[in-house]
């Protein structure tokens, strides 16, 4: 048996990417993992402002649980494709050589802060608004400039962009073409 490909879905907090995967995995009948399953408290750099200014390494961002999960999963699974939201793409070391294909879902800042701000709120209690506004403080002081670096990295680094607004059938159906062409698929 040999290992599926691992196809990983990028891009900003608010892109897209977990909605994209799990259309993906459930077109192509595969297994997939998120990201966000997988972090804990010592995920991320205690200050991501420092980290920035820093030179915003994202293999200084861990996630043994994910790496592991992956691992297992690859070697277990036998299906051809195991679909993952990874928002750095192959650039995290920890990463790199278990990534075959990176997608960027390259959506305008507006849109995914927009997003973000929709998924805070959905809620509707005064923890969540107490939660976004402090999102929005960290957004304007430096997550925006964080996102654009981590996106430009990838972007670098990716093997394609999906950068039109569009609906979540269109991107996935997109990104499937692409696949089966990539791997001459019916």
């Amino acid at each position: 048996m040999s290992n599926p490909k691992v196809i990983a879905i990028s891009g900003v907090s608010g892109a897209g990417k977990t909605t994209i995967v799990k259309q993906l995995a459930k077109e192509f009948k595969c297994p997939f993992l998120l990201f966000d399953d997988h972090t804990d408290e010592d995920t991320y750099p205690a200050n991501m402002k420092d980290w920035f200014i820093n030179g915003a390494d994202v293999s200084l961002i861990k996630t043994p649980k994910f790496v592991n999960a992956l691992q297992k999963l690859s070697s277990a699974s036998s299906k051809f494709f195991i679909f993952i939201e990874e928002p750095f793409g192959k650039e995290r070391n920890e990463l790199s050589l278990l990534i075959d294909y990176v997608v960027l879902l390259d959506q305008p800042l507006e849109l995914c802060l927009a997003r973000v701000i929709k998924r805070h709120t959905r809620v509707g209690s005064l923890n969540s608004f107490n939660s976004i506004s402090c999102y929005l403080d960290k957004y304007q002081d430096h997550f925006r400039d964080v996102y654009i670096s981590a996106a430009t990295q990838v972007r670098n680094n990716c093997d394609l962009i999906s950068q039109e607004v569009t609906s979540i059938e269109c991107t996935t159906n997109f990104i499937s073409h692409w696949l089966k062409k990539e791997y001459l698929l019916p």
